[in-house]
């Protein structure tokens, strides 16, 4: 009996072994030409203004670095909304139950961290119980998984619509609006909006953090909100993809299990049949 666990977790490991030699592929050269041009307008700024030393221009990138890292944009003045207001406040919150976490912004007084570290202890299964009556509701009215995978036909057009309205509401569209509010290009758009939606959040890209750019107050309040049902939607997809793979591979081994069984009648059938020996009366 062939038992699909090594397989599967062999696959898993060369899945992650291709990542990392293609991300290192595509990634290390552009990181490379990105330092180097970096010290060279370093070298620039010190040729400029001669009465500033290289430790001190090192110190004041510390501050940079700090300020950064404290979620203050180094860019525009003081002048620049606060990253506290209840807007972005309940967008963090919103960031730390979800599990996003795109670290571009965290509590920098212990209170705030103590705080927070309690708030995602509950914050985080109430999140998963909630979108897990969130994912009912979306599945009893679109569509009903096991359906689909016990009977083809309506159902199967059924998961058609799901998938593609899901896939204009939450990964299509959205990129148009960040691309005219942020700026940003189509391909950003939809690369922020996979990496926040999956939860994976790196934080390059986050939406309302541009100072030189105006923003509604509730804009960011309202892309929590996208999200919430977007984390919904994504979730169900995936569970839909491992619950396909699963089946997958159990339908393999169950083929297999067949195969060995019917070579073992097969063996029977072709031995010859032993000579009986008869035993007069």
């Amino acid at each position: 009996q062939i038992s699909w666990t090594p397989l599967l977790v062999l696959g898993y490991l060369f899945y992650l072994l291709l990542g990392a030699m293609v991300f290192q592929l595509l990634e290390k050269q552009a990181e490379a030409h990105f330092r180097d041009q970096f010290q060279l307008e370093k070298l620039k700024f010190l040729q400029n203004y001669t009465c500033l030393d290289r430790q001190a221009l090192e110190q004041f990138l510390q501050v940079l670095m700090e300020a950064w890292e404290k979620g203050v944009n180094p860019e525009g003045n003081s002048t620049n909304p606060s990253n506290w207001d209840f807007s972005n406040s309940f967008f963090f919150a919103g960031t730390v139950v979800t599990t996003i976490g795109y670290g571009n912004l965290s509590p920098s007084t212990v209170a705030g961290q103590i705080f927070c570290v309690f708030y995602a202890l509950f914050g985080v299964p109430l999140n998963l119980a909630f979108l897990n009556q969130l994912g009912k509701g979306l599945n009893a009215h679109l569509l009903t998984l096991e359906r689909w995978v016990q009977k083809p036909g309506r159902a199967q057009v059924q998961l058609a619509i799901f998938l593609t309205t899901g896939t204009l509401l939450f990964l299509v569209f959205p990129p148009l609006v960040f691309s005219y509010v942020e700026g940003w290009s189509y391909g950003e758009g939809f690369y922020y909006t996979f990496i926040t939606l999956s939860t994976i959040g790196f934080g390059d890209y986050v939406v309302g953090t541009n100072p030189n750019k105006h923003y509604i107050p509730v804009y960011r309040s309202l892309t929590a909100i996208w999200i919430v049902f977007g984390l919904a939607w994504l979730a169900l997809v995936f569970n839909v993809g491992a619950d396909l793979m699963e089946r997958y591979l159990q339908l393999k081994q169950h083929k297999s299990d067949l195969s060995l069984a019917e070579g073992a009648t097969t063996k029977l059938e072709d031995e010859p049949e032993q000579p009986r020996i008869h035993i007069p009366s």
